[in-house]
């Protein structure tokens, strides 16, 4: 019997992959995870850590090769966090999502096989994202050489690109990337060459010292217009610098439509800006889904991939059977967009939204496309929820709910009022597999599914969405 412990090298078949990437193989019936491999790889594998459950390791040596892995086309993977499944061939990236759905809603909410379809692929599987959010750094990482697994550079140095896998403060100099697009590649370089050459220092998540944070681009796919958002600490009076990078690089990239010059000092590592001011431009991007237009600010919520939302939102309307004389109530409705997509097919639309931004940015929207059957509501859903629910008559009442809740879920009171409502069809958009299931199984006290419909919306990550359409009792 081998008996594992940290350290210890071993050989063993890689099964499959677990939910959230990682493979996984046993050894005398423990799980083993390992990073970075593909299901039928034989791997020599190094143990790095060990519990009476499960152990952890990384591969030093694939022994035999799956049919099932290709070549990672970028440079950078294995050191960089994204794109973990570049070594896996696309076909099989779907297979495996479509399973980790099933998985999580079979165990958690008793879903059968057969509700579950195979996963729609995204139309683009490079260069689909319309937003990147990169990180500056006073601390670059050195990738590895050869068998050196990388390391620290020292701190005075500026880094500016995407973190390093495990790490809260190593950031990659990203160089290549086939993310959003090769434009915002030559942006990225421009800005950090620029940066480095004022010898301001970038911000220390040690010290909380510096000047540079963040970089996030936003780019219209359909309509070729692009918003640079450059995100500062307020430390120190450093003049005209931000106005001269804008300058440059809006001369450079006359593609840039929008320049923002954000502040914030907020101590954790998130590009979420204190105020903001335009420096060049309206402030705001415009890009379309199908016949719409939608007006885009800085931080305003829009899916990531646009092409593949589309695939996402034409199957909404599919599910929702609608008739015209429908009224929808659409939950985490950010900035209307599926509402407005939807809305020349039913009665009316109302859309509940957390952020003010995203409802200011959802009212214009309609605007833009002439729309006059939606309306939106800002606040904290849950007490929301509870106001509009209290007031409800029975000619008020909506026909069909969607929901398109962040990563976390819904908030039990948000549920609770759901089931309070009581409308006839719950169409659900979900992000997150397990946190889908864990709702599901309240809803389903009063609803039952019809469809489950795996979307890949992030190609070469285990990330999945998914579409649930629940039927009342």
């Amino acid at each position: 019997m081998i008996e594992l412990r940290k350290g210890m090298e071993v050989e063993l078949d890689i099964e499959k992959l677990a939910f959230g990437g990682k493979a996984l193989a046993r050894v005398e019936g423990l799980i083993v995870f390992a990073e970075h491999a593909v299901p039928g790889q034989r791997v020599r594998l190094m143990v790095t850590r060990k519990k009476r459950q499960f152990a952890e390791g990384y591969v030093q040596e694939v022994l035999s090769q799956s049919t099932h892995y290709v070549e990672p086309f970028c440079p950078h993977f294995g050191v960089c966090g994204g794109c973990s499944w570049q070594d896996l061939r696309y076909e099989e990236q779907l297979h495996w999502k479509r399973l980790h759905v099933l998985e999580s809603l079979e165990h958690l909410a008793g879903v059968s096989e057969a509700a579950v379809l195979p996963t729609i692929p995204s139309p683009d599987s490079i260069w689909y994202r319309n937003k990147m959010e990169f990180t500056f750094s006073n601390r670059p990482w050195i990738e590895r050489l050869d068998d050196d697994p990388g390391r620290l550079g020292q701190p005075s140095s500026l880094a500016l690109g995407l973190h390093v896998r495990k790490t809260f403060e190593a950031v990659l100099n990203i160089e290549t990337c086939f993310l959003e697009s090769p434009q915002a590649v030559e942006i990225l370089r421009e800005v950090r060459e620029w940066c480095r050459e004022t010898r301001l220092p970038a911000y220390s998540t040690r010290t909380h010292q510096g000047f540079w944070r963040f970089l996030v681009i936003r780019e219209g796919k359909r309509t070729g217009q692009t918003l640079v958002n450059l995100m500062t600490s307020s430390q120190g009076d450093q003049g005209d610098v931000v106005e001269r990078l804008a300058d440059q690089l809006c001369t450079r990239f006359p593609h840039i439509t929008t320049f923002i010059h954000s502040v914030t000092d907020r101590k954790a590592q998130v590009a979420a800006a204190d105020f903001s001011r335009p420096l060049i431009g309206p402030g705001f991007i415009e890009d379309r889904l199908g016949s719409l237009n939608f007006r885009i600010s800085p931080e305003s919520f829009f899916q990531t991939n646009p092409l593949a939302a589309e695939q996402l939102y034409s199957a909404i309307l599919k599910l929702g059977e609608f008739t015209g004389r429908e009224t929808v109530w659409d939950l985490y409705c950010g900035t209307g967009s599926i509402a407005l997509f939807i809305a020349a097919h039913v009665r009316r639309v109302v859309g509940f939204e957390v952020s003010e931004e995203a409802v200011r940015d959802a009212f214009e929207n309609c605007r833009l496309n002439e729309v006059d059957n939606c309306s939106f509501v800002s606040g904290d859903l849950k007490e929301v929820m509870k106001h509009v629910c209290g007031s409800l008559t029975s000619s008020g009442r909506p026909d069909v709910v969607i929901t398109d809740p962040p990563r976390a879920g819904m908030h039990p009171q948000v549920i609770q009022a759901l089931l309070g409502v009581a409308a006839p069809c719950i169409i659900t958009v979900s992000c997150n597999p397990a946190t889908l299931a864990r709702d599901l199984v309240v809803l389903l006290e009063q609803y039952q599914i019809e469809t489950v419909q795996p979307f890949d919306l992030f190609p070469h990550t285990p990330h999945i969405e998914c579409l649930v359409k629940l039927k009342r009792k």
